[in-house]
């Protein structure tokens, strides 16, 4: 991406947001980026911008890393109302959900503007490393005009469909699994411990055998055993995403109020519960400080 001019902007530099904005910074683009906390979390190499109106009047590309479907349906509603608009598309990293992408997709047809539904997984050191997965979803036209900037943002890029949307379902379910499967792995770990068992003897094994995870492999052993609980991902957005998935599947099933409604969100609505009630008790902290919480009920 060597020599590349176009510019891009950027809505949204948290923790996850910052990292992808200096991504394309270092890939040779004219970023222009904005973010409500102000302009202190403007990476290097980065020109500031004072609203979301002038990064879409000084951008060719819009990428925002926001924390729900309500703050990038803000944003899409902002860039609509921009009569001298230079963006012609907006590639949403956030997640959030897919009834709210495809709104958001609506919104933004309707005003010429293309949407590329592009939610992340793998961390926030992924996204430094250039190893975190961008699963995207579009029309051809869409992807093919922002190809370079989704190149710019990761090495590991996935299309999923056609359709803004299906990108988010993909995404939901990933992080469904990855929910379950570091809760289920923190009740394991506290078993074992319990039990007398040695918890580095125990994740040896597991990563050996049939139990293996992410939680496992990685949260457990860099993240939990080291006490780093550092792996930049806050447990009120993973509850807020198992929620999404949750109502994604009532609303496929035509399910109301009660899970039990639901042919497929029983597990689903155990994680759910797990998640949520963390997040109430220690919001803001991160996910993989689950482990204690479990230990500790």
């Amino acid at each position: 991406m060597a020599g590349t001019r176009a510019t891009v902007g950027f809505v949204g530099l948290g923790s996850m947001g910052g990292a992808l904005a200096a991504n394309l910074v270092a890939a040779g683009f004219d970023v222009v980026a904005h973010d409500a906390a102000g302009p202190d979390r403007v990476p290097a190499g980065a020109a500031g911008a004072a609203d979301v109106a002038e990064v879409a009047g000084r951008a060719d590309t819009v990428v925002c890393s926001l924390p729900d479907g309500a703050a990038s349906e803000q944003v899409a509603g902002e860039i609509v109302a921009l009569a001298g608009r230079r963006a012609a598309h907006v590639v949403d990293t956030s997640t959030v959900g897919v009834a709210a992408a495809r709104r958001i997709a609506a919104r933004l047809a309707g005003a010429g503007v293309g949407y590329v539904d592009a939610p992340v997984s793998g961390g926030v050191a992924g996204a430094r490393a250039r190893t975190i997965t961008v699963m995207f979803a579009g029309s051809a036209a869409d992807c093919a005009a922002v190809t370079p900037v989704l190149a710019g943002l990761s090495d590991r890029r996935v299309r999923v469909g056609d359709e803004p949307g299906l990108a988010q379902a993909l995404k939901l379910a990933n992080n469904f699994l990855s929910a379950t499967a570091l809760a289920a792995t923190s009740e394991a770990i506290a078993f074992g411990t319990a039990a007398g068992l040695d918890p580095v003897t125990m994740l040896e094994a597991l990563n050996g055998a049939s139990g293996r995870s992410s939680a496992t492999g990685d949260k457990f052993p860099n993240h939990v055993l080291t006490g780093r609980y550092a792996a930049g991902f806050t447990n009120s957005l993973m509850a807020k995403d198992v929620a999404l998935y949750l109502a994604a599947v009532r609303e496929r099933d035509g399910a109301v109020g009660d899970s039990d409604n639901s042919r497929n969100s029983r597990i689903g609505s155990v994680t759910a519960a797990v998640w949520e009630r963390f997040a109430v008790v220690d919001p803001g902290v991160d996910f993989t400080r689950i482990y204690p919480f479990v230990k500790g009920t």
